[in-house]
């Protein structure tokens, strides 16, 4: 039983391996941007429209909406990032029900990389709304000694997103792998389901600590009005 799609390895030249998590990641990636292609390659303003197109309506309204509750002003200006991030993971856990196929998301690099992504994209985002200026005055808010303990909040942040989801995602996997040997007719079937619902919640999860990260950092502070002068 492998504890992570990194112990699986398919080729190796000295140092240089290739394990399952690579493959099944950029496999993935290559799944979803074909199919994101051949589903927007022909879409429709009429009332007839495919049933992909209808789908894709629907997840890319409910990202959207989603966001705009988290306290995003503009969402479609975050909905391409965090309705990748979203998507990523929702389908390495939808994936599992295809035979030998272990999500890369229960390996501690991909969900690494995954909260690395929203680590660069926060101060992005903040800085593209507020300014490099005001973006890093607000380390120092409400005094400068606060500084480093934002900068570890940060860090800190990171490294739990990273920790949740690989540990959440791995512990299902390993589930399902123990029970298969146990009982490998029922409990196998009634855990995949389990962890499909799992990897799904953990996407929705992931997707929307990433937004709200965003929106404190892209949270315009406006000076509060001087009362007027009593007549």
């Amino acid at each position: 039983m492998h504890l992570s799609p990194d112990q699986m390895i398919f080729w190796q030249f000295g140092f240089l391996k290739l394990n399952a998590t690579i493959v099944f990641t950029w496999g993935l990636m290559f799944v979803l941007a074909v199919g994101s292609k051949l589903i927007t390659r022909r879409l429709s303003v009429d009332l007839k429209r495919s049933r992909w197109q209808n789908l894709l309506e629907i997840v890319v309204t409910a990202i959207q909406k989603q966001i705009e509750e988290v306290g995003l002003s503009e969402p479609r200006k975050y909905l391409g990032f965090i309705g990748t991030l979203f998507l990523f993971v929702a389908a390495a856990a939808l994936c599992t029900i295809i035979p030998g196929y272990q999500p890369p998301t229960g390996s501690l690099s991909t969900t690494a990389a995954l909260a690395l992504c929203v680590f660069v994209a926060v101060p992005f985002f903040g800085i593209m709304e507020q300014g490099v200026g005001n973006y890093l005055k607000s380390y120092m808010k409400p005094t400068f000694i606060m500084l480093p303990f934002n900068i570890i909040s940060e860090l800190s942040r990171t490294l739990a997103l990273s920790v949740r989801l690989f540990g959440n995602m791995m512990s299902g996997a390993m589930i399902i792998a123990i029970l298969l040997t146990i009982m490998p007719f029922i409990f196998p079937i009634l855990m995949t389901v389990l962890g499909l619902l799992t990897g799904m919640v953990q996407a929705y999860i992931f997707g929307i600590l990433a937004a709200v990260y965003i929106a404190a950092a892209t949270r315009v502070r406006k000076p509060k009005p001087e009362p007027e002068a009593a007549h």
